[in-house]
Order: structure tokens, then sequence, then C-alpha cells
């Protein structure tokens, strides 16, 4: 139920960086195709509707337009003198007697016997014709066939270009072009890493006056591998690098060279260099190398000989016949150690460039970057927050920065003030509050109890960091969260780790003391607390009866090691001197932490009780509740702690 970091190992002193937000990779353009405009086909459509309606909408004869009453009422009067009808429309177009024509309807079944007379009595002269066709709707009814025949057969044609030129161009880099004029990001832009730009911009120089560097005979790597844990912004100094470069830039990723066909990687592989090669002067950068770049002869079957292909092939293209003078090769992974040794020699990837997690100085930077463009209350401090945030990368600031401003709209906020850090802070590394859990009293007393055993022990062991926060309300998978904030180091002693795993056995020990027995609350802390005794014995020499001794954990197959050649390093006796270190390792702990909270039983109930009071505590009130109870005392109770 404890939130305490698992101990790193001595990691190398490094800086971090970050930059600011980013401008769109690429424009909204694109260009157009060969064929038609999208509007031509509705065009198309309207036009030959328009033609099929044309005697519709024009009538082809011309003339006053009389109903068949007023037509009717003019055979009468004798002011016609001839009409037309159409056979089959019923339609009359006729001339007045005054010279004028008309047109009109007939109804149906016309002309009737008594119409007939009507117009032989008035001298009427009555012609009929056939109505006349339409050649553009007999030639549709007779074309459309082979037109729909034609279409298909075009459609199909189409259709097999098109999968025939995907076919054909497998092969080909999927690596986007950066154009030096596109505004991209800068070194500017990046806080922190003063060593990392400075060994890029080498490059960048190079590339922009290669003159510079021959004229004393120097020559620039070809290959630079960036390396770091993620989120320490790999692939960020890459986008730097081609906004500063003022050449071409190629960038891919170590996945977009596998593909289902054999040979696609290899043949990926020679297009991207042959791109590059066009530009003249080009940085290619590799995104994830370790997807293709990991050790030949991996795997149970020799490997994934695709892989290996593309391995080879990039090899060969590095530092094969074919000179590749003025390319420039970055690459970002987090996994060197699974590296082909090929690859890491000189003369490919020269150098590697470390980038680690920021500390306190580059966090503050990151911060300031992320906080720019938010409104920020009067109470927030930068500086205090960078503090509170050790082991963060630079990704992991950024969410912190926008989980604060999410928590600040939630309350209906207009800015972000200091609780919305802490409760993003809080958020982040513990996890959310689960509110739907509710704790008996007697689960919640428990959980008190055991998190104030770890407090106690945070307070009053020598070598323990700084104590922070203790809560008794469920976060993330725990019951309840014991928060210390880790001092910035790079090197661990045998006390401090002895005093880890007692804080990580306080929890099970106080619950030993109040209660007399224990519950499963304590697993992750056990889990903890043995991780760090195997490790102190096996790998880092601090067991005395095992020796300067270390044997590391047994590397998978797929990482390139012969599945023949694995094996326990070390006999049955070395393994069980080994699991009795570790037994006796964390024996010994117990009985410390079991010692140090009997003889401050005071403290544990007073800070038990005020977590059943409050739930959350900070690590001040802790101490000031433990030295309480140390000045009140009886004066034959020990006062501090061995």
């Amino acid at each position: 139920m404890s939130n305490l970091p698992p101990p790193p190992p001595p990691p190398p002193g490094g800086r971090g960086q970050q930059h600011g937000p980013q401008p769109p990779a690429g424009g909204k353009n694109r260009a157009l195709g060969s064929g038609w405009p999208r509007w031509s086909i509705p065009v198309l459509l309207a036009v030959l509707v328009g033609m099929l309606l044309l005697n519709q909408v024009w009538p082809s004869e011309e003339g006053e337009k009389l109903s068949y009453t007023e037509f009717i009422t003019a055979v009468e009067d004798d002011q016609v003198a001839k009409f037309t009808v159409t056979d089959g429309s019923n339609a009359i177009s006729g001339e007045l007697v005054n010279g004028d024509k008309f047109t009109t309807t007939a109804r149906d079944n016309f002309p009737l016997e008594s119409e007939k007379e009507l117009f032989a009595t008035h001298n009427v002269e009555v012609n009929y014709k056939a109505p006349e066709s339409n050649w553009l709707l007999s030639s549709i009814g007779l074309l459309l066939p082979f037109l729909l025949i034609i279409g298909f057969l075009v459609w199909m044609n189409k259709r097999a270009q098109g999968q025939m030129g995907n076919v054909m161009s497998i092969g080909r880099s999927r690596a986007k072009a950066y154009s030096a004029d596109k505004p991209s990001t800068t070194f500017a832009d990046i806080a922190g890493y003063d060593g990392v730009k400075q060994e890029i911009t080498e490059v960048v120089d190079f590339l922009r006056m290669p003159e510079r560097f021959r004229e004393i005979g120097a020559r620039v790597p070809k290959g630079m591998l960036l390396v770091g844990p993620p989120g320490t912004g790999k692939t960020l100094f890459a986008r730097a690098v081609a906004g500063e470069a003022g050449v071409g830039f190629l960038s891919v990723t170590g996945s977009d060279f596998m593909e289902m066909f054999v040979g696609v990687g290899a043949s990926r592989v020679r297009d991207l260099f042959q791109q590059a090669r066009k530009l003249g002067r080009a940085i290619i950068f590799i995104d994830e190398i370790d997807s293709i770049g990991r050790k030949r002869g991996a795997g149970l079957g020799g490997g994934h000989d695709e892989r290996e292909q593309t391995l080879n092939q990039m090899l060969a293209e590095m530092d094969g016949f074919e000179t590749s003078e003025g390319i420039v090769i970055l690459a970002a992974t987090n996994r060197p150690d699974i590296l082909d040794p090929a690859l890491l020699r000189p003369g490919r990837f020269d150098r590697q460039i470390v980038v680690p997690l920021p500390e306190n100085e580059e966090r503050l930077a990151i911060l300031k970057v992320h906080s720019r463009d938010k409104r920020m209350g009067p109470d927030v401090d930068m500086e205090v927050m960078s503090r509170a945030t050790p082991g963060m990368s630079g990704a992991d600031l950024a969410n912190l920065v926008n989980e604060a401003a999410l928590f600040a709209v939630r309350r209906g906020s207009k800015q972000i003030e200091r609780i919305d850090f802490e409760n993003a802070r809080d958020r982040v590394v513990l996890g959310a509050r689960r509110e739907s859990l509710v704790l008996s009293a007697d689960e919640k007393r428990a959980t008190a109890i055991h998190e104030g055993g770890h407090a106690i022990l945070t307070v009053l062991l020598p070598n323990a960091d700084p104590l922070h926060k203790v809560t008794i309300l469920p976060r993330g998978m725990a019951l309840g969260v014991t928060w210390s904030l880790p001092e910035e180091r790079h090197t661990y002693s045998k006390e401090y780790f002895e005093d880890r795993i007692c804080i990580s056995m306080g929890g099970r020990a106080a619950e030993k003391i109040v209660f007399g027995n224990l519950n499963s609350g304590a697993a992750n802390d056990l889990e903890m607390a043995t991780s760090i005794a195997r490790r102190m014995v096996r790998e880092w020499g601090m067991s005395e009866a095992v020796g300067p001794m270390a044997w590391t954990g047994h590397q998978q197959v797929f990482l390139g090691e012969d599945l023949m050649t694995q094996g326990r390093e070390y006999s049955d006796e070395t393994a069980k001197m080994i699991d009795n270190e570790i037994a006796a390792m964390l024996l010994r702990q117990e009985s410390r932490a079991l010692e140090v909270l009997s003889k401050h039983r005071r403290a544990l109930d007073s800070v038990a009780e005020a977590l059943l009071e409050r739930e959350t505590i900070d690590g001040a009130e802790v101490a000031n509740l433990v030295h309480g109870s140390l000045d009140s005392a009886p004066a034959e109770q020990p006062a501090s702690v061995d």
C-alpha cells in the first residue's frame, strides 16, 4: 500500500530537454490528380437531362396559347382557318383567319364525330401528323448497353493499373521529406541539453559549411544514435535538426521497412539512400531503429530473415562501395542493448548521445515552456513544482501541466492555481482517486496503521528520502499511499537501500504490533523489498557472504542470445547462498522495523488517529507528531533510534 519508488541503478549524470508547441508537420494542399475535375460529372449529367427535356421546356411551335374551350368557340365564330393535330399527344397548332398562330391541347378521343361535323360546317382545314421522333432518346436507347460495357472495361483497367502500381511501388521508401524552407522546431525551442545540442549542431554545421571541416581534414560521423528513456525528447531533437539543417531531411520509422513480402525491407533501404543522394547533402532520421537493428541470429529459428536482410542492406549502404558523402544518419532508440554490434562500430553510428531524464533546472525550464501559453495563478511556483517532480521526463511534465489545466476547468476557475498542480501531480504519480471504493471501519483503521508505519520509519531513518504526504484515500490500485520525494542523486549507498527495505517492511510490522496478525495489504511492499534485496546481492555486490560478484538477469532469446547457451551462470550452492542472503537481509530489516515501531508506539497511534480524522496529512505534520510523542514519552523510553 506504500508508494515507494523502485531503486534505480546508478545512472550516469545527464540533462533533459523539451520544447514548446509544435507547428503542424505539413500543409493541407495536395497535388491534384491528372483526371477530370470533381464537378465535371454533375455538369455532364445536367446537360444530358436538359437535352432530353428540351422539347418539353422549349416548344417547337410559336403562337398564342388557347384553352380547348376557347379553341372550340373560335371555330364556332369562324375565326379558325386551319389546324394540325399531332397523333398521340393531341397537341394542336393552327392558324386563325387573321393570320395569327395559336396552340392548344385537345382532350382524349379527339376528334369526336360531333367535332368533325363542326369543323366541316365552318370550313376549317384539319390535318393530322405523326409525332416527331427524338433522335437523342433513340440514340441513347441504342448506345446505352455499349456505353455500360465500355465504362465497365475502363473501370477494370484503372483498377488493375492501380493494383499494379501498388505492387510495383511496394519496395519504395516511405520516408517523409522535409524541405529546408519549411517551418519546424529549432534548437531555440528546446529547454536544456546544451551538450546534446553542441554535438548535433556540429553535424548541422558540417552539412551547411562542409569546407570549414575539410580544410583541416576533419570528418563528421556518419551516424549519431540518440539513446534515452521514453519521453525525453529524442524524436523532438530530430525535428529540431530538420528545422536547423537547411538541407534535405528524410524521416522514417523502423517499422516502415518491414512488410509481408520478402526483400521489401532491403529494397526500401536502397530507395531511401537513393533519395538522400539525389538531395546532395541530407539527413536521414530513423526513429525506433531497434525494430530493424536487433542482433542478428536472434530467435529460435535463426532469427527473422527479412529483418536481418534489411539490417545487412543498411550496413552496406552506410559504408559500402557506393559513397554516401554528405549524408548523415540520425537514429533514436531506448533499447541500445539489443542493437547489433556491427551497427554501433566506428564508421557507422560513431556516437551515442545520451538523452537522460531532466534534472531540476531542466524540469523548471520545461515547465515554463509548457505553461507559457496558459493562464497561471499568482500562487503557482514553478521552482517548487520542479523540485517536487524528480524522475519525470519531458513528456510527463507536459502531461502534468495539461492535467493541472483540466483540474482548473473542473473547479470552474479561470486560471490554474497551486491546488490544481498538486491534484495533477497526485493523479499522475499516485493514480486517480477511487471515489466509489468505500472501506469499512476495520479496513480503514488497518490502512491507517499500515501507512503510519511507513511514515514513521521514513521520518526516523537517517538515509530515507524526505516524506511528502500520507493518505488513506484509495488511489489507483492502492488503499493508501505513503509518498516520499527522492532527492536527486546518481549513486546509492548500501545504507540507503537497507533503509528502503526497512520502510517497505514498516506497514507489515505496524500491523503485527497493533493487531498481532497480518493481512494481504503488504503484498506490494514485500515484492518491492525482495526486488531491492535481490539486486543488492546479485548485481551490486552488497552482500559480505556472496562478495564482489554480480549476476544479471537472464537475457531473453529474442534479444540476440542463442537458445542453447541460456542457463544459470552459477552453481546450485551459489544459488542457495544467494537465496539465504536475500532472506536474511529481509528478516533483518523486518526485525529492525519492529524494533523501531515498538519503541515509537505512541507516535504510531498519533499518526494513525490523525489519518483516521483527516485522511491525508503532509510530511511536516507527521514529523511534528513523531517528535511530539518523543517529548511526551517517559524518561526511561529511548528518544532516538540507532
